[in-house]
């Protein structure tokens, strides 16, 4: 008979009736076409299965929605969702996912945010949000533990994002969490972020527009009701012991600890794959003006780590140069890239105002930087001109990108076609090649010609274009946890399978990938997730193994890519920009090279147990166990 103390907590925890750890077992629905909301348990089965996260929300959202809906429409599904491992002892367990019908892409979003806001959102006692159908008037959702109301937003309805903030906590409660959108959310521009906590993004794919398509503002909460764990002592002590062995080595003077995401552009730029001018090239010009150091001497207040963080890559900052002036969090690399070297511009002040904007606006910096330096390249060509836009548009002009980035959020002149993103954009004008994107989204910042195993996850990803998919940069660029040749394409299809199964396991658990890559999985860059397999297992008690948790990220990864089959993409789909497959980088540490899609995508097909076409098999699926 078992006699230990772990038994004894067990079967007390039972006799209170206490059957499911980590999660909270509940959903809530709300139908905003007739203002009502109802609490749904959540099958223990499919939360298994599944995980949480962005796995739970996937499945709930083939299961109940057409594929094939607009996006804009009524009919689309809104998910909010929370892992098994946010609001625990778990560092960086504090995640959330927004899934949904991209307006962007036409795929999948399943975009996440960090903060303050997914533990306060896990704690009201809800694994996930579900809203449905479309408020005739504006509102914004309160949820305070198990009281729940929908609230009138009309009085918030064009404000920007600090206001909103301020207002709801100032009508419900001051140590509430929001989630909201900005003017770019309202206008249903397809670059629409939700904002959480004032500075962070659930940034990609559009997901804003989605929200403001439904007359959402926001969605407040309250909450203090923990998630059971299945072993909270033992749970708590390897936690603890992980957080401080992560937290003494960026305490130790880490680049990420120091510097943010900022340290990142010296190194693209030095391996020749920094966004620069539209992807014509890898190589800046104007680094200098961009470089880490310029940040954290020039314009850095204090590091700002979202909720039991031991990492602290959050950046509070403060400008006051003249003309550009502001305060807020940011700039982090991809915005660096997006809105400084790919659009030419070296002046840290300026972009990094910009970025304020686009927080406040409500606005996906990557997208919007991106499908800025696309107008620029078509108009430096003679493709748009100057009474199309407004204004002359040349390369490092940081003053027209602040003022596009304004236009954007509410569909105003030249700001309407930036409002559509830059494949809209530039097939308007009939130049679709201008835009760098991979399923209709625009390129993170790493060009893919110097780090093939990105140019394959761009182009297989089920989100388009995303490092967030599967950052193959973290071997191929950073030796983390092990360096990879980022110029050879040999193993990358298996590698990059790999990865992609991986992220989709750290998003559905509810974590951060800046500690998970590094510390919830093996010293190999064949990541096998050890920790979080224990993890796991302290807060839910299921019992996984390693094997069935990258079943379970590959679960998820074949599921969402029967969402897309059935939305109408098929393998024509599966692929990059002309320039990524044609033109050789001109210069840098990756110059001559271009992607060879041609010869990694049928491996990767062939690794993932697809037809030729990119199809799961039959076979795939029974043993995945998607219906």
């Amino acid at each position: 008979m078992c006699v230990s103390g772990r038994c004894r907590r067990m079967f007390l925890k039972r006799e209170k009736g206490i059957e499911m750890y980590g999660w909270h077992g509940k959903l809530l629905r709300v139908n905003l076409s007739n203002l009502s909301w109802q609490i749904e348990p959540i099958d223990p089965k499919v939360l298994k299965d599944y995980l949480g996260g962005r796995g739970l929300a996937v499945r709930y959202l083939v299961n109940e929605m057409d594929p094939t809906v607009d996006p804009l429409s009524a009919n689309n599904i809104l998910i909010m969702a929370t892992g098994p491992l946010t609001a625990t002892p778990a560092p960086t367990g504090n995640r959330y996912m927004v899934v949904t019908k991209s307006p962007l892409t036409g795929a999948l979003s399943n975009s996440n945010s960090g903060g303050f806001f997914p533990t306060e959102m896990k704690r009201t006692g809800f694994d996930m949000f579900i809203f449905e159908g479309r408020a005739e008037k504006p509102v914004y959702l309160w949820v305070n533990n198990d009281q729940i109301e929908i609230r009138s937003a009309e009085h918030l309805w064009g404000k920007m994002v600090p206001y909103t903030d301020n207002a709801i906590l100032a009508e419900t409660d001051p140590k509430a969490r929001i989630a909201c959108i900005g003017p770019a959310g309202e206008n249903l521009v397809r670059l629409a972020s939700i904002m959480n906590d004032k500075h962070r993004a659930a940034g990609r794919s559009g997901v804003g527009a989605v929200m403001g398509s439904k007359n959402l503002k926001a969605v407040a909460v309250r909450g203090t009701i923990e998630p059971e764990l299945f072993d909270p002592l033992e749970m708590k002590k390897f936690c603890g012991d992980m957080s401080k062995r992560v937290g003494d080595v960026y305490k130790a003077g880490a680049a990420m600890r120091v510097y943010g995401t900022s340290y990142v552009p010296p190194i693209t730029n030095e391996l020749g794959i920094l966004p620069t001018r539209n992807f014509q090239s890898g190589v800046f010009d104007g680094i200098e003006g961009i470089m880490p150091e310029v940040l954290r001497q020039k314009y850095l207040v204090r590091n700002k780590p979202c909720y039991r963080c031991p990492i602290g890559c959050g950046r509070v900052t403060r400008v006051d140069e003249g003309k550009y002036q502001g305060e807020g969090e940011g700039p982090e690399y991809e915005t660096i890239a997006a809105l400084g070297s790919d659009c030419g511009i070296s002046s840290m002040a300026a972009l990094t105002v910009a970025n304020y904007h686009c927080n406040e606006l409500g606005l996906d910096t990557i997208s919007t930087g991106m499908t800025i330096a696309c107008a620029m390249e078509m108009y430096e060509k003679g493709l748009i001109s100057v009474s199309d836009i407004g204004m002359p548009l040349n390369f490092g002009d940081a003053d027209a990108v602040i003022e596009l980035v304004q236009k954007a959020a509410y569909r105003e002149g030249f700001g309407e076609k930036i409002s559509e993103g830059s494949y809209r954009l530039a097939s308007s004008y009939g130049h679709p090649e201008f835009s760098i994107t991979a399923k209709k989204q625009e390129f993170p910042g790493y060009d893919p010609r110097g780090s093939k195993g990105m140019g394959l996850l761009y182009a297989t990803s089920n989100k388009g274009a995303s490092h967030m998919a599967g950052d193959m940069a973290y071997v191929e660029v950073f030796g983390t946890p092990e360096k990879i040749d980022s110029l050879t394409i040999e193993g990358k299809p298996e590698l990059v399978m790999r990865f992609e199964d991986c992220f989709a396991l750290i998003d559905s658990a509810g974590l951060c990938v800046f500690l998970s890559v590094r510390n919830m999985f093996g010293p190999s860059a064949k990541l096998w997730p050890t920790n979080l397999k224990i993890v796991m297992n302290h807060a839910t008690g299921c019992e996984y193994t390693e094997e069935s948790l990258l079943k379970t990220g590959e679960r998820i990864f074949n599921l969402e890519r029967m969402f897309l089959l059935r939305a109408g993409f098929t393998k024509a789909d599966d692929t990059l920009p002309k320039r990524m497959l044609e033109e050789p980088l001109p210069a840098g540490g990756a110059k001559g090279h271009v992607v060879e899609l041609d010869q990694m995508l049928p491996l990767f097909y062939q690794a993932r147990g697809w037809d030729e076409n990119g199809v799961p098999t039959q076979a795939k699926l029974q043993e995945l166990g998607i219906n």
